[in-house]
């Protein structure tokens, strides 16, 4: 049987202190921490998923694009998440995610997670290091080898130069 792996964008935001802003996740009710994230719909670049994810999830507008990564990153859900999504009448294996880095310029006032359908409850700067241990474990592997390519961008970026 041939696996599905729905297309989602990652979204990455690093500040001024060259922290990166995570979320906590309201379901389910866990510690589970993560990066916004969500489908990318017929029609639209990763790019364009990513930012538009971003505002629904975070109400964030005030970024930069620094990068996005030019391939996926692929996590396969667990046999029981499977079973339920399929009781739903979703069939998905797991996400291929395609990963965009963006620079914060605005302030943490921008910031509002009570959106029109809100996905956390709680937002924190963190060093990208931590972000893996932070995670799901299924998601554990894709957000280190995220992290590998983004964090030297984000150690080296200037905001004072031009990209």
């Amino acid at each position: 049987m041939e696996k599905h792996f729905r297309k989602n964008a990652g979204v990455v935001v690093f500040n001024a202190q060259k922290k990166v802003l995570m979320c906590r996740r309201i379901v389910p009710q866990t510690d589970g921490w993560q990066f916004p994230q969500g489908g990318i719909e017929p029609g639209e670049t990763p790019l364009q998923a990513a930012q538009r994810e971003l505002f629904e999830e975070t109400s964030v507008k005030s970024v930069v694009a620094v990068k996005t990564l030019d391939y996926a990153l692929r996590y396969e859900f667990p046999e029981s998440v499977k079973q339920k999504f399929r009781s739903k009448g979703i069939v998905s294996d797991g996400q291929d995610q395609y990963w965009s880095l963006f620079y914060f310029t605005g302030t943490d006032n921008e910031i509002n997670l009570r959106t029109a359908e809100p996905e956390f409850d709680e937002y924190a700067w963190k060093n990208i290091e931590e972000a893996p241990d932070l995670v799901w474990e299924v998601k554990k592997e894709v957000y280190t080898k995220m992290v590998q390519e983004f964090k030297p961008i984000i150690e080296c970026f200037d905001a004072k130069k031009p990209l």
